[in-house]
């Protein structure tokens, strides 16, 4: 499997107004899974994305706990995660304070000892990278929406 492309880039901006900021500090794996279910749930009332929202929602789920899981796992606390509206679809912005050290993939390692989350951040989001800003790390993820029927 190719190496992916893990670059330092800006953060897109959100769209602001659309929706608020759904936010989460994240201290421990239980917190991860209280923060999807809760990701779900705000996406579902929001009443968006329009067209496939399942498959939408899934994708946005999957991203989510990837990015979110490695900010716990590997990351410097304070982590937090962050999604908003942004152009066409979905922003993901896990932050943490471990500035000096940027996301690494490990496509090479074996599938039975993990590692592949950030591989699997670059199928699923059609922009993607990490960036340094106000003494924070960003890595973040843009999800598309799929287009409506």
């Amino acid at each position: 499997m190719d190496a992916p492309l893990w670059s330092e880039r800006p953060l897109p901006p959100p769209l602001s107004g659309r929706l608020p900021a759904w936010v989460w500090e994240l201290r421990q794996a239980a917190d991860l899974t209280r923060s999807r279910t809760e990701l779900r749930t705000r996406v579902l009332e929001a009443g968006v994305p329009p067209g496939h929202v399942d498959d939408d929602v899934e994708r946005l789920l999957l991203a989510y706990e990837e990015l979110a899981s490695n900010g716990v796992r590997h990351g410097r606390a304070p982590v937090r995660a962050e999604v908003t509206a942004a152009d066409g679809g979905w922003l993901i912005d896990v932050t943490d304070a471990g500035v000096q050290h940027a996301p690494i993939a490990a496509p090479d390692r074996d599938p039975a000892t993990g590692g592949l989350g950030l591989y699997l951040i670059t199928r699923l989001c059609d922009a993607y990278g990490w960036s340094v800003s106000g003494g924070r790390k960003h890595v973040w993820g843009h999800l598309g929406l799929a287009p409506t029927s």
